[in-house]
């Protein structure tokens, strides 16, 4: 199993139906998440909240991983920002922080071997939303194993 990595500037806030940022599985590929780092960009507090979802709706720009020396490039993807057709939410948080109201305030999640692991399925997806209030521009990075 190798472990995989993305990360950036998200182009855009995430509302509570459009994600700020996805990581969505291959048809003949699962994977599972194990760290995900998201840090504010502004002065504004806001809430993240780690959700599934079971269809990917409209995705953003793909955002290039990082393979191991000598690793298949990634089967599963990274996207920026959800855009105009929402993405299907199964229902229940997996993780949710409030980020500071201060640039750089932020939150490292880690998982364990199911918490947030996605089945091969091309609707199969997990991403960041915000789901209540305003939701602000972040910096994040995703590790993943496949």
């Amino acid at each position: 199993m190798a472990r995989y990595s993305a990360g950036g500037i998200a182009s855009a806030a995430a509302t509570a139906t459009l994600p700020a940022v996805t990581l969505a599985a291959a048809a003949g590929s699962g994977c599972r998440l194990r760290q995900l780092s998201i840090f504010n960009t502004t002065a504004t507090a806001f809430y993240a909240a780690l959700r599934r979802f079971s269809t990917v709706g409209t995705r953003g720009a793909a955002v290039n991983s990082h393979a191991p020396a000598n690793s298949a490039a990634a089967a599963c993807t990274v996207a920026d920002a959800n855009t105009s057709t929402a993405p299907t939410l199964v229902n229940g948080v997996i993780e949710i922080a409030e980020l500071p109201a201060a640039i750089g305030g932020g939150v490292i999640w880690t998982f364990d071997d199911t918490t947030a692991e996605l089945l091969a399925g091309t609707g199969n997806m997990l991403g960041i939303l915000c789901p209540s209030g305003t939701g602000q521009v972040f910096t994040y990075t995703l590790r993943w194993d496949e």
